[in-house]
């Protein structure tokens, strides 16, 4: 009888996990997406330094 009256935390438990997993998730997505745009970007001011006749930035020593 005293078990039908405990909290079940495992239950909770597996709902925090599943919260952080998710969360996990979303977040790796979201670097995914942020390492695509700048790569695009990077790519995108390296064509207009070579159309502009000039070094591209990676190759520019300062």
């Amino acid at each position: 009888m005293s078990e039908l009256c405990r909290p079940k935390r495992p239950a909770r438990a597996e709902k925090s996990r599943q919260r952080m997993e998710e969360r996990r998730r979303r977040l790796a997505a979201a670097l995914r997406e942020n390492l695509q745009r700048r790569k695009e970007q990077a790519r995108a001011r390296q064509a207009e330094a070579v159309a502009a006749g000039e070094a591209p930035p990676e190759a520019s020593s300062e």
